[in-house]
């Protein structure tokens, strides 16, 4: 058995020493780089290794060019697979993604293992919280070195569409795009982490925090697909962005929960679209 969207926290204790097992660790914080790397060593579940989002889950944010590609552009795909090897991944290995932010993160580790055609990934659903909910204790060792993994670059079982793409899609509308921010910055108000503030134009709002129940477990696929239908209508035709490419992946993590395959990622998203003046912006609702 493999798990490719979430595994709960019982259900990862009960099998753990049965599944062809690599636990990460996604902890982060946007506004203090350090927080994931101090949280890992202060206490992670047992044998978890350390991702940071700035050094491998995301890319130079210009290029060559000194053109600005978003606060978190994807990573280099092979300097992403060679870094997967070396946490001690394989083509049947199960990755087991985590954090303390509701998935978030581990959500954007879930897209970019799909990004490069593994499908046996998922999101502990409810994070370090649910795993101490059974009583499960944390280690602060951190586990010995792995032995190189095999994991090849396959062909990808994710869609992305480029800034260009969205702009002409603005004079022939033909897919919708989903905001995964807060309500706030998507209106405009409160942009803390962008020079500008506001959405594209067309753009739908759905909080990625929606997605979640009181206790920060993914609401079920039946409520997610009665929710999202009423946001995108065909999944196929839909974009998902947020700030910088990062929580968008938790709506599409939901959506594939949901049963609702085929969304695409805009990458760049909002820091990377606000960055040209060129480009429209609409603010309010």
């Amino acid at each position: 058995m493999t798990y490719q969207t979430l595994i709960s926290a019982s259900d990862l204790k009960a099998r753990v020493q049965y599944l062809n097992l690599v636990l990460i660790d996604c902890r982060h914080d946007l506004t203090n780089p350090d927080f994931g790397r101090q949280a890992y060593a202060a206490g992670h579940l047992p044998e978890a290794r350390f991702v940071h989002l700035d050094e491998l889950l995301s890319g130079p944010k210009t290029d060559a060019a000194g053109r600005f590609h978003g606060r978190h552009p994807l990573p280099d795909r092979q300097q992403f697979v060679q870094a997967m090897r070396a946490l001690g991944i394989n083509n049947d290995t199960q990755v087991v993604a985590y954090d303390a932010q509701g998935g978030m993160y581990a959500a954007r580790l879930w897209w970019l293992l799909r990004w490069i055609g593994h499908s046996d990934v998922a999101v502990l659903d409810g994070g370090m919280a649910a795993w101490q909910a059974l009583g499960e204790s944390l280690s602060t060792e951190a586990p010995p070195p792995a032995a190189a993994g095999n994991i090849q670059d396959l062909s990808s079982l994710v869609p992305t569409v480029d800034a260009q793409a969205l702009l002409e899609n603005l004079r022939n509308p033909a897919l919708q795009v989903v905001d995964a921010r807060a309500p706030d910055r998507f209106r405009g108000e409160n942009e803390t982490l962008d020079a500008v503030g506001g959405h594209i134009p067309g753009a739908r709002n759905r909080f990625f925090r929606d997605n979640l129940q009181a206790d920060g477990r993914f609401k079920n696929a039946a409520q997610l697909r009665e929710e999202w239908l009423a946001v995108i209508g065909d999944p196929q035709a839909a974009v998902m962005q947020c700030g910088s490419g990062v929580t968008a992946c938790h709506n599409l993590l939901a959506l594939e929960v949901a049963g609702l395959s085929g969304a695409s990622l805009y990458p760049g998203s909002w820091s990377e679209w606000s960055s040209d003046p060129q480009r429209p912006v609409a603010t309010g609702h």
